[in-house]
């Protein structure tokens, strides 16, 4: 599951809605890429990570980026849930928080 729902963007599930999702998000720029900018493991099957996002719409000269941060959730090596924030405080938080919850 990715939630993108703080972005406005809703929950998608399953590997191939979200495969999906991307494919006609990144359609939508001749240009795209994406830098992670800190990545950390919090243990207990939970990640944190920045991403700065940079694109060029298609059929434009101009150059859009923002930046997000995304709590992942692992289990059996395998990504479980994605929750992206445009807040990277409110991120960060919520990884910690849930790191410690699953430690417990």
């Amino acid at each position: 599951m990715w939630d993108i729902s703080r972005g406005g963007l809703g929950v998608i599930e399953g590997r191939e809605a979200i495969r999906a999702f991307f494919e006609e998000w990144w359609a939508a720029y001749d240009d795209h890429e994406s830098e992670a900018e800190e990545i950390q493991d919090l243990g207990n099957g939970v990640a944190f990570a920045v991403f700065l996002q940079r694109g060029r719409p298609v059929d434009s000269t101009g150059w859009v980026e923002f930046r997000d941060a995304r709590v992942f959730l692992w289990a059996n090596g395998l990504v479980e849930r994605v929750n992206t924030f445009l807040d990277i405080d409110e991120a960060r938080a919520a990884a910690e928080r849930l790191a410690q919850e699953r430690g417990r």
